[in-house]
């Protein structure tokens, strides 16, 4: 497998995930990237963020802006 392999990376789920399959993403974080995908589609599309967008998306979350 190539390095920049999304089956190379440590996908890890939230712990807010049940174990029922239900509505949940994976993220993975390797170099100057966080990736993020489907967990139910696992071949499918993987979104790409800087640490910073990143950084701010989970911010925002937490203050319930989104």
């Amino acid at each position: 497998m190539a390095a920049n392999d999304p089956q190379c990376r440590r996908w890890c789920t939230s712990s807010h995930s049940g174990t029922s399959g239900g509505q949940c993403v994976e993220v993975a974080k390797q170099h100057r990237t966080v990736w993020l995908r489907d967990s139910k589609a696992v071949g499918g599309t993987i979104l790409r963020f800087a640490p910073g967008a990143w950084a701010a998306f989970l911010a925002a979350v937490a203050h319930g802006r989104l």
